[in-house]
């Protein structure tokens, strides 16, 4: 397959498992609103993890509260660091667990930024009450994997010189 080809496959493939990723957390939020809105929370494991529906208008661990616009300006970088990433990265199976990162970052930035232009504030709805950790949701989850995965890949499986093929 050509090179061009090859490149156009990659961002259509890149496409479609954003809308996918964005449209499953838009549907687990959906369901929740639906099931959990006004509701006590639903136990799963007792003391544990629980579903418990959270109206977050805030980053993560709340900071930020009500500062939409510096959200929307956030996810418009991160959209145009993550395009020029992905277009940076050579296309080879080698560099795929990158482009995956790349893929659900934009997947998590793009669901809570659904949220907030047509709620004004993030459904967040999965909590672990045994350590006390924050509300969270679908697309925290995708940037969390991301964050943790881009970590594992540059200190352990990426070499000095495979990074400096994307950055040269």
């Amino acid at each position: 397959m050509k090179t061009n080809t090859k490149r156009i496959t990659h961002y259509i493939m890149a496409l479609v498992s954003i809308v996918v990723l964005v449209l499953l957390d838009q549907i687990t939020k959906h369901l929740v609103v639906l099931h959990l809105k006004d509701q006590s929370a639903y136990v799963l494991i007792k003391d544990v993890f629980q579903l418990e529906y959270l109206e977050n208008r805030g980053a993560a661990f709340g900071v930020l509260q009500n500062q939409r616009i510096f959200f929307y300006i956030s996810v418009l970088l991160i959209t145009i660091a993550v395009i020029w990433f992905y277009h940076k990265v050579p296309i080879e199976h080698k560099y795929l667990p990158l482009r995956i990162c790349a893929v659900l970052i934009l997947s998590g930035a793009f669901g809570n930024c659904i949220d907030r232009i047509r709620l004004n504030y993030v459904v967040d709805f999965l909590y672990f009450k045994l350590i006390n950790f924050p509300i969270f949701n679908v697309a925290d989850i995708y940037v969390t994997v991301a964050a943790f995965l881009l970590v594992i890949l540059i200190l352990i499986y990426y070499k000095e010189d495979d990074l400096e093929r994307i950055f040269h």
